[in-house]
């Protein structure tokens, strides 16, 4: 090999780093623009790819922001796993809520809310999401029952534990009208307590 050659990255590799882009690219346009102002050339411009290229991965609108949400919730899902082992012993219930509650104030969540709406009048997108957010929110129970460290089939285990995601669920719509941190901090403080009441560790 002379000084000269370069050194080529392997097809499969760039294909991740495109489709990365891709799904970067496309929460973050459900985000700022919502499901309406979101393309397919709207994304691909913004990650620097090609339109053929995009459309070879990605045919439609729906396969793209579909993927983008299950890829990019995967990764929230890896990260809420680290942040398992992260959790102080003193307080734990409460530093859990806020692990939680970032969940549910992230970009992923907020381009998911921009799909669940859609969905409510697209026959076509609700079945692409139906199945993706019922999976997605087993997936959130069973990490927030581990970040908890409790035996859901214990007592009323699983519908606390139920309660609290419905409520940061909606503490996250809220977050995404307007910013609510005090609010939603003092209802945090007081529901900390109240778990630590009455889930049976």
């Amino acid at each position: 090999m002379t000084a000269s050659s370069t050194v080529r990255t392997p097809q499969g590799e760039r294909s991740r780093a495109m489709r990365h882009r891709l799904m970067e690219a496309t929460v973050e346009s459900l985000v700022e623009l919502g499901w309406s102002g979101t393309t397919t050339t709207v994304v691909s411009q913004r990650a620097g790819v090609s339109r053929g290229a995009q459309l070879h991965h990605f045919p439609s609108k729906l396969d793209l922001v579909v993927a983008a949400v299950e890829f990019l919730s995967e990764r929230r899902r890896d990260d809420l796993t680290a942040d398992l082992a992260e959790q102080p012993e003193q307080g734990r219930t409460r530093a859990v809520l806020d692990v939680l509650a970032d969940h549910f104030t992230s970009p992923v969540f907020f381009a998911a809310l921009e799909l669940w709406v859609a969905a409510r009048t697209d026959d076509e997108l609700r079945a692409a999401v139906g199945p993706l957010e019922r999976r997605i929110g087993r997936e959130t129970h069973a990490h927030a029952l581990q970040l908890l460290g409790v035996d859901e089939s214990r007592g009323r285990n699983r519908q606390l534990v139920q309660a609290t995601l419905d409520m940061l669920r909606g503490l996250g719509l809220a977050a995404s009208l307007s910013d609510d941190r005090a609010r939603r901090d003092s209802i945090l403080d007081a529901w900390a307590l109240s778990l630590d009441h009455d889930l049976e560790k």
